[in-house]
């Protein structure tokens, strides 16, 4: 019989916390008919927000055609979205049960230049644009290509989201963290990337590229123009590529910030010679829905041999699932102002993001005002990355420990908490330590997608057990 120590040893190195035994902890509670809070993964629908209507309605007509003929089904649909269904299956005729190119569908590649090209007045060619499975599965193909080797290794923020740790681990590259500056609303220090660039030299890491998640996860901080330019230029004199994980780029909450791409930006400064790889998803933004796996991975700035090799890799994979690339067609090519059924998806969609500025802003008043607990209110995104404090373990002598036995007390110290937060409130979020954190801090990320009721009553739970929490490890 097949033993665990048999496995491939990257597989058993790969952790991805919010998914990890808390989580499953959770699930056993809920079956035991304990109410769960599930603030652990950005899964929006998961957390009771409904779908937009347009893009159900679409796809409801493709996933059966046959509805198209029978005018009794279609006097229910919105005129423009039924044309809209016509004008898909023209295109793209074998409907949802065939493959498709490797690279994705043409047109729906076509219609996410568009969109690019739209959103920052700048080229943008089809023919670099991969459709995939989620953008996970984008990062997941950059990180694949660019590693050649075990001395091979790709910068990634701190905290960080999980993917990109698991990925190394499960690829067998090294991981180099440069930590993003809380007291600066997490924004990217130069200083700080320059530290961690050369310590990585000097260890004998090759640095290869360097991973950007704005707006973050789990941090919600919005990165500035100047810090955008800073982290092109960083990369540029040290011949890095750049992932730039832009899932979250219609979710900017903050007064007087925008969402600026990567991709952008680049262009602005004329910069050819730094290799960009931007990832978007049909998951975040105001749609959430993860389920159907769509995303897109577009491609700057390198040689038309390489990207064949990028495409030959998709093409390994035989292509993105089908439902997905649709979804990902609807999420760029939303219904116009002309059309019926603009005014509900105008509704629907300002009612998904002023939902959840509001719910950040609660989240963040309330965590502020609990004592020992701070958070810089998310300025984006989906998550919050609230910062507690713990009375010292008076067991013990940190000052005693190596680093490694540092982080190992302290992800000890942050994994009981979240899990005593479990067992006696039903909330659920993840530990600071899964997503990485300064030495002598500890933090969870929780998001604030659940329904407002059940915010409020999150922060009022949370407070009750922290106080509670840390009088008992005080007089311990």
């Amino acid at each position: 019989m097949l033993t665990r120590q048999a496995l491939n040893p990257n597989l058993l190195a790969a952790q991805y916390a919010v998914r990890g035994p808390i989580v499953i902890r959770a699930q056993q509670l809920e079956d035991q008919g304990k109410k769960i809070i599930y603030c652990n993964i950005g899964n929006p629908q998961a957390l009771k927000q409904k779908p937009l209507s347009y893009l159900r309605q679409v796809l409801s007509l493709l996933e059966f055609p046959e509805l198209l003929n029978d005018s009794s089904v279609t006097s229910r649909y919105p005129e423009d979205l039924v044309k809209r269904a016509r004008e898909i299956l023209k295109f793209h005729p074998h409907g949802t049960g065939a493959y498709t190119q490797s690279a994705g569908i043409p047109f729906i590649r076509q219609a996410v230049a568009d969109f690019i090209r739209e959103r920052d007045g700048i080229p943008a060619d089809r023919d670099h644009i991969i459709l995939t499975d989620g953008a996970s599965k984008g990062a997941q193909s950059v990180l694949l290509a660019l590693l050649r080797g075990a001395s091979d290794g790709f910068m990634i923020p701190v905290p960080q989201y999980p993917l990109y740790s698991a990925t190394l681990a499960l690829y067998g590259g090294k991981q180099i963290g440069y930590f993003l500056d809380e007291e600066n609303r997490w924004q990217l220090s130069k200083q700080i990337l320059t530290d961690s660039y050369d310590k990585a030299r000097r260890e004998g890491t090759n640095p290869v590229g360097i991973v950007v998640i704005n707006p973050g996860n789990p941090t919600g901080a919005v990165l500035t123009a100047e810090n955008i330019q800073m982290v092109i230029e960083f990369a540029g004199s040290r011949r890095l590529a750049i992932i730039a994980d832009e899932v979250y780029q219609e979710n900017v909450y903050g007064e007087g910030l925008s969402f600026i791409s990567f991709a952008k930006m680049m262009h602005e400064m004329h910069e050819r010679d730094v290799s960009l790889f931007s990832l978007h998803s049909v998951s975040k933004g105001f749609l959430g829905e993860c389920g159907h796996r769509g995303g897109y991975l577009e491609i700057r700035n390198v040689p038309p041999d390489v990207l064949a090799e990028f495409v030959k890799q998709q093409t390994i994979s035989l292509c993105a699932n089908v439902d997905g690339q649709l979804a990902t067609y609807l999420m760029v090519a939303p219904p116009e102002p002309e059309d019926e059924s603009y005014p509900t998806f105008v509704a629907e969609r300002d009612a998904i993001l002023g939902s959840l500025k509001a719910k950040a802003a609660l989240l963040g008043e309330a965590v502020n005002r609990i004592p020992g607990m701070r958070l810089e209110i998310p300025q984006g995104a989906m998550y919050a990355f609230v910062r507690f404090e713990l009375p010292p373990d008076r067991k013990v002598d940190v000052a005693t420990f190596s680093p490694a036995e540092q982080r190992a007390h302290e992800e000890k110290r942050d994994t009981e908490y979240c899990l005593a937060l479990l067992e006696e409130t039903g909330i659920c979020v993840v530990p600071g330590s899964g997503f990485g954190q300064k030495p002598g801090t500890f933090h969870f990320r929780t998001t604030f997608l659940p329904p407002l009721e059940e915010i409020e009553d999150f922060v009022v739970k949370l407070r009750q057990f922290h106080e509670h929490y840390t009088r008992e490890l005080a007089e311990a």
